[in-house]
């Protein structure tokens, strides 16, 4: 019973993520790409549809949804719009790091109840000058005045960091702690202010709206995370994040493939009894896509099985050995999905290649180019080099 229960509930929230995506990302997706513009009519159908809270538990309100589920969801928004994919992906990851690390917490437990109701769109605050893009380190620390406590940090991005409604921000424990000795903090809309410092204004992923922000803010020390974010990094927000972003990388792929697919097609069609020569490329193409997949999905089982054991299990989660598997995934994944539009590309040809017919890749690879580059893979191999010299032979 518990498990037609739970494959119910799986299928309504992919309807739901279906219909948002046909009904709202896909008729806006050029616009948002143009006009590098929030995606806010795909969002606010998210928010309708309450599925910015499908993975709070079902005790606190939300429909209990798996990471596999949000994976797919992602991967449906995404062959639409990919923006619309990224922003969902990226509250997924904050939402996820909540109910993982904080969910016995009284003030947490009240928030996760309270965003399944109004359905808070949360971003995440990791990034500062000084750090760039390296998560474990941060220069800014949260200051305690009694039960209260005061923040600033200078952002070098927070992704829809205007359109959030919260912000998750990483910070050290006390300004004398080590700048890898951090804690996350959740900062409400009405305690924190944003000035924009900077314009973006990029090739893709442009509904994402990520310029940088000098953050200012203020709160309950509740709002500070018991769990050190070195612990939830490594066990929740690394794998989380590289899996939900393969979600949106499938996505992309998928609707470059499937423009080839109708290209092919139509030659075929045109050409009754014969087989297209790009035939041939579609078959490696689509090749291309069922690796991807297979890779994202592998490491998915794999990840979803070691969080649903005892306690033990975190010991693999924080490994060397598992945190080369999952960086080398990001890497793997992201050099190969430029190569599949490209690919996609060639088959159809100089059509693909105008911005002004149903077979343009454009915006699908200006989108897929985005993946090298969050959270670079020159950054993620050089952490892999590090820790290569210390993991022992199998």
């Amino acid at each position: 019973m518990k498990t037609e229960t739970a494959s119910s509930t799986a299928s309504t929230l992919l309807t739901s993520a279906r219909s948002v995506a046909r009904d709202f990302a896909a008729p806006h997706a050029d616009a948002v790409d143009q006009e590098s513009r929030f995606p806010i009519e795909a969002v606010n159908a998210l928010k309708q549809a309450k599925l910015l809270s499908a993975y709070v538990p079902a005790e606190l309100g939300g429909a209990g949804a798996s990471l596999s589920e949000l994976v797919d969801i992602c991967d449906v928004l995404a062959r639409q719009c990919a923006s619309t994919a990224m922003v969902y992906a990226m509250h997924q990851i904050q939402v996820i790091t909540i109910v993982e690390h904080a969910l016995d917490h009284p003030w947490y437990r009240q928030y996760l109840k309270d965003l399944v109701e109004h359905q808070y769109l949360i971003a995440s605050v990791t990034s500062e000058v000084g750090v760039g893009g390296e998560m474990r380190r941060s220069q800014c620390a949260v200051d305690i005045n009694g039960s209260l406590f005061s923040l600033m940090k200078d952002a070098t991005t927070i992704s829809y960091g205007a359109q959030a409604d919260d912000l998750l921000v990483t910070a050290r424990r006390h300004p004398d702690a080590a700048n890898s000795d951090q804690s996350l903090i959740l900062v409400r809309k009405a305690d924190y202010t944003l000035e924009q410092k900077g314009q973006w204004n990029t090739m893709g992923m442009r509904g994402t709206c990520s310029p940088p922000f000098l953050m200012t803010a203020s709160g309950d020390v509740a709002q500070i995370m018991e769990v050190p974010f070195g612990a939830m990094s490594a066990q929740t927000v690394v794998p989380v994040s590289h899996l939900l972003w393969g979600g949106c990388w499938t996505g992309c792929a998928s609707a470059a493939v499937n423009k080839a697919r109708a290209f092919v097609r139509g030659q075929a069609r045109a050409h009754p009894g014969t087989v297209p020569p790009t035939a041939l490329r579609l078959a490696e193409l689509v090749s291309m896509l069922q690796s991807l997949r297979t890779s994202v999905q592998a490491c998915l089982t794999e990840y979803e099985q070691l969080s649903a054991e005892d306690n033990a299990a975190n010991g693999v989660l924080s490994s060397i050995a598992y945190s080369l598997k999952m960086n080398n995934l990001k890497v793997d994944a992201t050099q190969a999905l430029p190569q599949i539009v490209i690919k996609a590309l060639s088959i159809c040809g100089i059509l693909a290649y105008k911005n002004d017919t149903k077979f343009s890749m454009s915006r699908h690879l200006r989108d897929a180019l985005s993946s090298m580059l969050m959270v670079g893979n020159d950054r993620i191999l050089a952490t892999n080099a590090n820790l290569l010299l210390v993991l022992k032979d199998d």
